[in-house]
Order: C-alpha cells, then sequence, then structure tokens
C-alpha cells in the first residue's frame, strides 16, 4: 500500500492551514461584510466569534483528522466504528465542491482584473464591474482559468503540489497586502475610513448581524466542510495542534483586518458607500487607480496589479484545500486514482461555477428561496453547511470521542504540557459553548 503523504513540519502546517484560510473570505468578502454590519463594532463580535466559537471547532476538526489519519469520510468510520457518524464526513465532501463552484467565478474576476491593470484585454472588455459580471464570455473563461489553475496545484499532490505552493504563495501573499494597506492609507479623505474601521457603532449590531459575523468567521477559517480535518490528517504525529490552530487562526484574523484597512479607506476616499455589497472591492480599487491620472500610470499599474495579485494568490490556496477534501475522499475511499479524482470534481464544480456566473447576466431571473443562484449556495454554505459541520464536529469531539483520546491527540501524548494546561477550558469550549453558540444563531435565523 502507498504511504499516505504528509506535511513536513509545524510551520508548513500553519502556512497550508493558514493558505486555506486566508482567502476570498479575508480580501473580497471581509471588507464589504465590514461595510454592511456597521464596521468596528461588527470587528469586535466577529473577533468573539473567532475565539470562541471558531477556534474550538478548529481544534476539533483537527483532532480528528490527525487521529484519524484519513480523509474526512474515513476518518469519522475509523474513529467511530458501526455509528451512522461517517455521514458527516460524507456531508463534508459535497459542501466545500459547492463552495469552491462560486468562489471559483470570484477567483475569475480577481484574474481579470489582474490583467486589466496591465492593460490586457481579457475576453470581452467592459468599463465597469456590474457590466463586466453580467457579461457572459469574459467571466466564464476567467472562471475556467481559475478552476484550472487549482487543478494543477492539486493534481501534484501534497507536498509537492499543496506544500510547495503554499511556501511560495503564503510570504508573498503578505508583502502585496501590506504594500496594498500602506497605499490606501495614503489617499486623501483614508482618516474616515480608518475611523470606521476602529471606532465602533453598537447601534448598529442586530440579530442578523450576529449570524453574518459568525458565518464569516466559519467561512474565513473554512471550518465545517471538512478542509481543516483533511488537512490535519497530513499533519505529523509531533505536530503541535494547538500551535497550528493559534497560528492559524491569528494569520487569518491579522489578513482580514489588514484587507480591511486595504480597502475601507479607499472606499471613502472615492465617496463611495461602505456597504456597496460584493463588488465593493473590484469597484473601489479600479476607481481609486483610475482617478491617479496618467502622470502617475507606473503606479497605477504597479498598486493595482499588486492588489489583484494578492486577491489571486489568495483566492488560489483556499481553493486548493477545497478540492483536496473530494479528492482525498474519492482517491482513498473510493480508489480511484488522483488524476481522475481531479478531473471529476473540477468538471462538477466549473458546471455549477458556470451557473452561479450566468446568474449575474442571462440567469439574473432564476431564484432560488428569493436569491439568485450565487446567493443562494452562498448563504446555503456560510451561514448553513458550514456551522452544521461545524457543530456536528463540535459533539463528536466533545460527547462521541473518549475524552483520554482527545486530550492524548491534543497533548501529542503529554508531551506538550502547555497543551495539557489548557485542554480543560478547550474541552468546555468544544462541548458547549461553539455548540451552544451556533444553535443560538440557526434559532435566530429560523425566528
Amino acid at each position: 500500500m502507498k504511504k499516505r503523504e504528509q506535511f513536513s513540519g509545524n510551520l508548513t502546517v500553519i502556512l497550508a492551514m493558514a493558505g486555506s484560510a486566508i482567502g476570498l473570505g479575508n480580501i473580497w468578502r471581509f471588507p464589504y461584510i465590514v461595510g454592511e454590519y456597521g464596521g468596528a463594532a461588527f470587528i469586535i463580535v466577529y473577533f468573539l466569534a473567532c475565539i470562541f466559537i471558531a477556534l474550538p471547532i478548529f481544534f476539533a476538526e483537527t483532532v480528528i483528522g490527525r487521529r484519524g489519519g484519513m480523509d474526512t469520510f474515513g476518518s469519522m468510520k475509523r474513529l467511530a466504528p458501526g455509528s451512522s457518524w461517517y455521514k458527516v464526513g460524507l456531508l463534508t465532501v459535497i459542501s466545500p465542491i459547492i463552495i469552491l463552484s462560486y468562489y471559483s467565478v470570484v477567483g475569475g474576476w480577481s484574474i481579470h482584473y489582474l490583467l486589466k491593470s496591465f492593460g490586457v484585454a481579457f475576453g470581452q472588455e467592459t468599463g465597469h464591474f456590474g457590466e463586466f459580471i453580467s457579461s457572459v464570455e469574459a467571466p466564464l473563461l476567467a472562471h475556467t482559468v481559475f478552476i484550472a489553475l487549482v487543478a494543477a496545484v492539486v493534481l501534484a499532490g501534497v507536498k509537492k503540489g499543496i506544500e510547495k505552493f503554499t511556501k511560495i504563495t503564503m510570504p508573498i501573499l503578505f508583502v502585496l497586502i501590506l504594500v496594498t494597506v500602506v497605499y490606501s492609507l495614503t489617499l486623501p479623505g483614508a482618516g474616515r475610513g480608518v475611523d470606521y474601521l476602529v471606532k465602533p457603532d453598537f447601534s448598529k449590531l442586530s440579530g442578523e448581524a450576529l449570524m453574518a459575523a459568525v458565518g464569516q468567521a466559519f467561512f474565513s477559517l473554512s471550518l465545517g466542510v471538512g478542509t481543516v480535518l483533511t488537512y490535519a490528517s497530513y499533519m505529523r504525529k509531533k505536530d503541535n495542534i494547538f500551535l497550528s490552530g493559534v497560528g492559524t487562526a491569528g494569520f487569518d484574523l491579522l489578513f482580514a483586518l489588514m484587507a480591511g484597512f486595504a480597502v475601507m479607506p479607499a472606499v471613502f476616499a472615492a465617496g463611495l458607500s461602505p456597504s456597496s455589497g460584493p463588488g465593493v472591492v473590484f469597484e473601489t480599487l479600479p476607481f481609486i487607480f483610475g482617478k491617479m491620472g496618467s502622470d502617475a500610470a507606473w503606479i497605477t499599474i504597479c498598486v493595482s496589479g499588486v492588489f489583484f495579485l494578492a486577491v489571486l494568490m489568495a483566492a488560489l490556496t483556499s481553493a486548493i484545500s477545497m478540492l483536496e477534501v473530494g479528492v482525498a475522499y474519492l482517491v482513498e475511499e473510493k480508489h480511484i486514482k488522483r488524476s481522475r479524482s481531479v478531473l471529476y470534481l473540477v468538471l462538477f464544480a466549473w458546471a455549477v461555477g458556470l451557473l452561479c456566473s450566468l446568474s449575474f447576466g442571462p440567469l439574473s431571473g432564476v431564484h432560488i428561496l428569493g436569491d439568485t443562484i450565487f446567493d443562494f449556495l452562498d448563504k446555503l454554505c456560510s451561514n448553513w453547511l458550514m456551522p452544521f459541520g461545524g457543530l456536528l464536529f463540535t459533539i463528536f469531539v466533545g460527547w462521541k470521542m473518549p475524552s483520554a483520546d482527545v486530550l492524548d491527540e491534543f497533548s501529542n501524548g503529554g508531551d506538550k504540557p502547555l497543551n495539557v494546561r489548557i485542554y480543560p477550558v478547550v474541552r468546555i469550549l468544544i462541548r458547549y459553548i461553539a455548540p451552544i453558540g451556533i444553535v443560538l444563531i440557526f434559532l435566530n435565523s429560523i425566528l
């Protein structure tokens, strides 16, 4: 039997998991969600959601993944033989592929705007974001190129593909977004955007905002859909689960805040509304760059290119982890070669993504429960499937797995004294706090 691949070290684990977490959820989704729900007040709620709900779920998924040592389906089946818990693993094989389908559409937008920054026409050229996404050829071509790039990395395997790609892109991504932040903060009128991000207005918070904060935490950290579990199954037994979780969550939160400071000051500098919705990133930055004038054309090209390259890299690292979940399942459970597994899943995600892309144009009149195809799938995954998967993972680790097994995995057999001391708190968060928080969010959404 072929030996299963593993990541080469703890730093690689953090970079890979951070790469999975740091994606469009940070650079594209976080700024517009913050804009829709009141700025700094929402950020505070989001931070608390990450600590008390998201991080415990991250630990739960990591424990299952490394203890099971297989894909999501196989790990659950190995840890709870003779039960129906393996069905949770099957759910988390389906969810990330659905997310990948519409995620790839937005990833394609970043390719289009990256090329546009350098004056390259990518398919049908349009002047405004709304016109671009409502067209047919250009968005579909961009969607196709993006998902093909994702497939190429996953096809190369864990070490030669995912690990190598992550080691190269993560440091570059940090530098790229930092450059954009510095530039954005120097724009005239940027101070109002900074105030918006640091001065909370709690009157703007609502039940919907609370659910959005939890949904954003799940979406950003890729929780409840098996990506963390799958990557954890590639961890070595001596790697530190607590360090990996805190490191990943810390990097994720840092990038989300950096994205906020890259976008919101520019939004206010441009005189646009912070609640402009999903298109805010793709509308605001080109608008700002366009106002700079021909005498600063080289700066325009550089800063615009830097920003959209960062968006593209972030999108790719997350999309890769989503595809890997399904690929690991097909390879290990159905014994299908990696190349064919990648092909089957990519074709499915591409086809669903095609419908999502067309929902901004020819299929804009098609609605599911009042939402377009794109919006319906986004809400279904971030507000329902991801939290539901996270709830089941916490129940499994908190109530089904023997506490001694969880402690053994969390503390590396007692070799990590700090983890042993922290474990009682982590167990309370996993057993009670995180599940109760998720249930309350569900009830609020239903009522």
